[in-house]
């Protein structure tokens, strides 16, 4: 307790006292079932309570049927939204946390295709990702709007929760009124700070007058657009904040960062740096008396305490830190960091599916979103120990050890290498993803807590399997990489593997092409650490652009920003037809134009990976009970290796 001294201590924010000063802020989730709080959401956000957090947002909640940004937003407005939120609050309040619903309606960030009704917006315009041209609101829209506001934060107190947070964030009709990017008005809603403010003011106003004075109610600003034509600065963000401070309503100022014209500001990836919004809560702390929350890549207890200590922020937002450990608070309270399984911001699991419609989870911890059957103390002994053997220590292998050995089966884990850890120990080793390993170094800092064999530096053969005699054998040896994947004749050392390359089995030339077909980082993160070398690289791909899987990741912007700089260059819309020595042939599949890739010194593969299931097929019939796991099965990614190996740990 005493190395967290400012972390655990309580704050009165408003009338509501929380007991600690970490907050599982608002995040998107895609639980809702027919616009209504789900069972998931309870067992979500009741999971985080239980591990020890001390104050819950809810996700954002749409506040009028304008507003479907997307398809499964809860609607505060309807009445029917009520014993929902009484189940939630009454399951939060069981371990003391409190919970404030974040109302919200996101203008011109929404989609008419979902709710089948005008985008409404300050101004009318376009959003860069919805690209749908909005209504510039009317006064009676604005008048309803407001009413709309104070009807749900009604629905929100019957709905017994601790307080309100207000979104004037990041997607925000009410942000959009602020910035002089979106609000083009010339009435009394447009034009001056003093104009510009009115909405968000009146808003605020109904609300208090809604809830009451004893209510605790806040918002959540955005600190600074970063837009480089006219849109919220930092200084202009304070004076907001002030005006809004001074009308008296408010509790508590909540901050975010960015728009949707650079999202990967909201949504920060281990290519930024930890707790990058820290200088902006300062700022906020220094201009208003209000509590201010902090948040963005904030992940371990010691970094959230030295924030507090400096008096940089009053309170800390760890929200994939909680997605990725719920027990955090309770782990750091308790003096057991080191069992803390650390977000590593690779936003695989959480915001890459969140933004494409799908369920929130981790690629870190397969039990979030599946907390009723996965999470804390569900975990029991088997009925009968069984003698397991495991091949491969990757993460599904290192998965399928962790669980079943406590569960009380007696493992083996056979691994070829002199380390653990596989192909995330080799995807670390790209520039900028050294964080990715922190999912092998967390499974092996508890394996290590655990009575198990291991036994590295030994590729195991079916005979070896066979001779320990096990109930049941995981194979789980991964993949490796094409190495023909195209007509013609190659190979070592002038075409070789990503792979080859980073483990530095083959030195690249001065001049690199780089054959894209993964779209990922494997291959950018390869091109960046040879232009780190000094290589000149050159990428190639079918696909409309490089990196075209690394947009739901936020990675996108900063992954070609940076690689354009260090002067790679990039070619789209390139089939490879066959590669004869350091020659590509390549067919531009829109103009069917042949093109020949030609001078180069090294060509580099990053063409998929191919299971390394021999093992498996010889033992197939030979044993009572035999699983494979992962990569093993199909090479995919690492959120599928550990949910896979999760679940035969549990099913042995």
């Amino acid at each position: 307790m005493s190395e967290f001294k400012y972390l655990f201590s309580p704050l009165k924010i408003g009338a509501t006292v929380v007991p600690n000063r970490i907050h599982f802020a608002a995040h998107m989730t895609n639980y809702a079932v027919d616009n209504l709080i789900s069972d998931r959401h309870i067992h979500y956000y009741r999971e985080r309570a239980k591990g020890g957090v001390g104050l819950i947002t809810t996700e954002e909640m749409g506040i009028h049927p304008t507003d479907h940004p997307y398809d499964k937003l809860v609607d505060v407005y309807e009445p029917e939204v009520i014993p929902g939120f009484k189940r939630l609050s009454r399951a939060i309040h069981d371990y003391d946390t409190k919970i404030f619903a974040q109302l919200n309606h996101n203008g011109m960030q929404g989609d008419g295709k979902i709710s089948r009704l005008p985008v409404w917006g300050p101004s009318t315009g376009k959003d860069p990702i919805f690209r749908e041209t909005c209504k510039a609101m009317e006064l009676e829209d604005i008048q309803e709007c407001i009413e709309y506001f104070a009807i749900c934060a009604k629905n929100s107190v019957e709905g017994e929760f601790d307080g309100i947070e207000l979104q004037l964030g990041h997607s925000s009709l009410i942000r959009q009124f602020l910035s002089p990017l979106t609000n083009h008005r010339q009435d009394a809603y447009g034009g001056s700070m003093e104009n510009r403010c009115r909405f968000a003011l009146e808003v605020i106003d109904a609300v208090r007058k809604a809830v009451g004075p004893d209510f605790t109610l806040g918002i959540r600003l955005n600190a600074d657009e970063m837009h480089p034509r006219g849109g919220l600065t930092h200084e202009d963000a304070k004076q907001v904040a002030v005006r809004l401070e001074a009308s008296g309503q408010l509790d508590f100022l909540d901050l975010s960062l960015g728009t949707f014209y650079n999202l990967f500001l909201v949504e920060g990836s281990m290519h930024t740096p930890l707790a990058y919004t820290v200088p902006l809560s300062a700022g906020m702390r220094s201009v208003v008396n209000l509590p201010v929350f902090c948040t963005n890549r904030i992940n371990d207890p010691h970094l959230a305490e030295k924030i507090l200590e400096n008096g940089q922020a009053d309170i800390i937002g760890m929200v994939r830190a909680l997605i990725c450990d719920p027990e955090l608070p309770n782990k750091a309270m308790e003096g057991r960091t080191d069992d803390i399984r650390n977000c590593i911001a690779c936003n695989q699991g959480c915001i890459a599916r969140m933004g494409l419609g799908y369920r929130l989870g981790c690629l870190h911890n397969p039990a979030a979103g599946e907390e009723e059957a996965l999470g804390i103390g569900t975990l029991t002994p088997a009925e009968t120990p069984k003698k397991v053997v495991v091949v491969g220590a990757g993460p599904a292998g290192l998965e399928v050890a962790r669980v079943a050995t406590l569960r009380k089966h007696r493992v083996i884990l056979f691994e070829k290498e002199d380390e653990v850890g596989g192909q995330n120990i080799l995807a670390g080793k790209a520039a900028g993803r050294q964080e990715i390993t922190g999912v092998t170094r967390w499974l092996v800092s508890q394996l290590n807590k655990l009575d198990l064999d291991i036994r590295l530096g030994v590729e195991a053969t079916a005979a070896q399997v066979l001779a320990e005699k096990p109930d049941v054998v995981v194979i789980a040896a991964g993949s490796f990489p094409k190495t023909a994947p195209f007509p013609g004749e190659y190979g070592p050392p002038q075409v070789v593997t990503t792979v080859q390359i980073l483990t530095h089995a083959v030195e690249a030339g001065e001049r690199v092409l780089l054959i894209d077909l993964d779209g990922h980082h494997q291959a950018t993160g390869t091109a960046e650490f040879l232009a780190d070398r000094g290589r000149r690289v050159h990428m190639i791909t079918a696909a409309l652009f490089i990196g075209s899987a690394l947009g739901p990741l936020q990675d996108l912007y900063l992954t070609r920003n940076r690689l354009a700089l260090k002067g790679v260059t990039f070619t789209p819309d390139i089939a490879v037809l066959e590669i004869q020595g350091t020659l590509v042939k390549g067919l531009n599949v829109y103009s069917n134009e042949l093109i020949d890739f030609d001078g180069y010194d090294t060509v580099v593969l990053a063409a998929g990976n191919i299971a390394n299931d021999s093992l498996y097929f010889e033992l197939k019939g030979r044993v009572e009970k035999l699983y494979r796991v992962g990569d093993c099965v199909a090479p995919r990614k690492t959120d599928m290796a550990i949910i896979e190996g999760h679940r035969i740990g549990r099913a042995i």
